[in-house]
């Protein structure tokens, strides 16, 4: 019995040095990962989770299928659920069009002006895609357009034939602005295809043309598929362009119908319901493009590297050639000229004469107008903010993953939690933060921080992937390198890791502030007047016609954007948007 009790008092005066001892040794950068999984559940999992509670609620909270029920017993909102995927499928076809040719001749011709066609397909990656539809009203508007213009003009006739106030508009401005992701994901794979196949097929006899068709496109057609969904997935989730186009031609989108739902009052429950075939639709298509991109298929197999070399068109290089620049005319040279001349004109009806030519729209813009001076200032503090934590968060999570501080499993739920967002439209993100923090317990709705904290949801995505490559390119033996001299994790972060990845962050925000600053899909719906950016403001004041106003915020954005991607080539290369913001 006496033993008995003094074991028990011997146990009960260790245990507290036990618990002391277990804290020194514990590991502190589990409350890194804890914490990294707390923020990742309150940006992804809150709102998702949140937007399917509600699409089942009432406006008291009771369940319901009422708001389903509503969504899709009226004829217009299926006919914008159809318009949608019409609104798709033609873009991507225009898509393929667009690029696939565009890939070939950078890739595997020896067309001419290669750097001019780059230049040219970079520039429309930069301006913002509602900005290119201000742009193609301009140029396509009935009648004022000037392109309607020049028709009237040349033939005597008594209308244009253009009206971009319509699906095949709306086609053409979406297509013109998605075909870079074509060209890049199939000028990728191009590039990896070596040139003995080829060769084999032209000893046969076959020629350049059947050899391109039979052998080169085939070797790369999951590149293709996979271009092809990412731009339906582009064009269904758009909000800009269509409500620019189809709202004036009086037809709906699933985007635009959304942002009906929103008119005061707003009917959050019959908003999520109407999202959730869009969000279905997203996760399905992004899950086989991925199947289809990452199969191994479609490759070709030789006992030695294989060499590329050039295709000789001969004269037919210039009409490929010819080809690419009517593409890229409709898509940048075009658009960018007419933005320019309305900015600078002061009446843009008015032609191009000198006496209309004036720097005051744009130095207003900076300088003198308070509305869009504090929207300019709004747009950059968020998206600047958001990128921040935006690479923070990324990057913690990268390292963690990659250093294994935590199991497989654990390490699989935080990747999948960085990427998640990439498959949900910015609309239907916008409606489940609305929904998560529009209402107690947190309300966000109406503040800076909702804006901001979406943006980080929305572009996270992008700063993991680059992040994850960033982290693996270290290897971790110059970590152990420190802390068997006795450092600590902290040390060989703070001075291995982070100067060696100076370079790939400041890349990286670079790729998230650019969208940060153009996004509209997620402001629109999360913006108050006193949250107001760019974006929304160059949305809102579309209506009032004063396209002098709209081309000089949108000239502001394209030379920041521009400016900005000029510190990324010194820093990442010449591609680095392209393939960064494509992978």
């Amino acid at each position: 019995m006496a033993y008995a009790k003094g074991a028990l008092e011997q146990e009960a005066a260790l245990a507290p040095g036990t618990f002391a001892q277990r804290w020194r040794h514990w590991d502190r950068w589990s409350l890194v990962w804890l914490f990294a999984i707390a923020v990742l559940v309150f940006l992804v999992v809150n709102p998702l989770a949140r937007l399917f509670v509600v699409s089942f609620q009432d406006a008291d909270g009771a369940f319901t299928l009422a708001n389903y029920i509503s969504a899709y017993s009226r004829s217009r909102h299926i006919e914008a659920l159809g318009n949608s995927l019409v609104l798709g499928v033609s873009a991507g076809v225009l898509c393929l069009l667009f690029g696939v040719p565009l890939a070939w001749a950078l890739s595997r011709t020896d067309m001419p002006f290669k750097p001019l066609v780059w230049v040219a397909i970079l520039g429309t990656f930069i301006i913002p895609p509602y900005l290119g539809a201000v742009a193609w009203i301009l140029l396509a508007g009935p009648n004022a357009g000037w392109l309607n213009k020049l028709v009237i003009a040349l033939f005597g006739v008594e209308k244009g034939p253009f009206n971009i106030y319509s699906m095949p508009g709306l086609v053409l401005v979406v297509a013109c602005y998605s075909f870079p992701y074509v060209v890049v994901l199939t000028k990728s794979a191009l590039d990896l295809v070596s040139s003995e196949m080829e060769d084999a097929a032209n000893v046969l006899g076959a020629g350049t043309m059947r050899t391109t068709m039979l052998i080169t496109l085939p070797l790369v057609l999951p590149a293709i598929l996979g271009a092809f969904i990412l731009v339906f997935l582009e064009a269904i989730a758009l909000f800009g362009s269509p409500a620019l186009l189809a709202l004036p031609g009086r037809f709906h989108v699933v985007t635009t119908q959304l942002w009906q739902f929103f008119e005061f009052p707003p009917k959050v429950g019959l908003a999520a319901a109407y999202a959730m075939p869009l969000l279905a639709i997203t996760i399905l298509l992004f899950w086989l493009q991925r199947r289809i991109t990452h199969r191994k298929g479609y490759v070709s197999l030789t006992g030695k590297g294989g060499e590329r070399r050039e295709v000789q068109l001969g004269p037919w290089k210039w009409v490929l050639l010819g080809w690419c620049l009517l593409v890229t005319t409709l898509s940048f040279f075009m658009p960018l000229v007419v933005t320019c001349q309305a900015a600078f004109a002061k009446a843009w009806g008015r032609g191009w004469s000198l006496d209309n030519i004036t720097f005051h729209n744009v130095y207003a813009i900076v300088f003198e107008n308070a509305l869009t001076r504090t929207a300019t200032w709004h747009t950059f503090v968020y998206a600047g903010t958001a990128s921040a934590i935006a690479i923070v968060l990324a990057l913690v999570t990268a390292y963690v993953i990659n250093r294994g501080l935590v199991s497989r499993s654990v390490g699989s739920v935080l990747g999948f939690l960085s990427m998640a967002p990439f498959v949900v439209p910015g609309i239907v993100l916008a409606i489940g933060f609305y929904a998560a923090y529009s209402r107690p317990p947190l309300i966000l709705y109406g503040t800076a921080w909702i804006l901001i904290l979406a943006y980080v949801t929305r572009f996270l995505p992008i700063a993991f992937v680059n992040s994850n490559a960033a982290i693996r390119s270290i290897n971790p033996e110059l970590e152990e390198a420190v802390r068997t001299l006795g450092g600590s994790r902290f040390t060989a972060i703070r001075h291995v890791v982070m100067p060696v990845l100076k370079r790939s962050m400041a890349g990286a925000f670079i790729l998230v502030f650019i969208p940060a600053t153009r996004e509209l899909s997620t402001a629109i719906f999360l913006y108050s007047i006193n949250t107001q950016v760019l974006s929304v403001l160059l949305f809102d004041k579309s209506d009032e016609g004063n396209f002098e106003m709209l081309c000089s915020i949108g000239l502001v954005l394209v030379v920041i954007t521009v400016s900005l991607i000029l510190v990324g080539f010194k820093l990442m290369g010449r591609d680095f948007m392209l393939r960064r913001t494509v992978a």
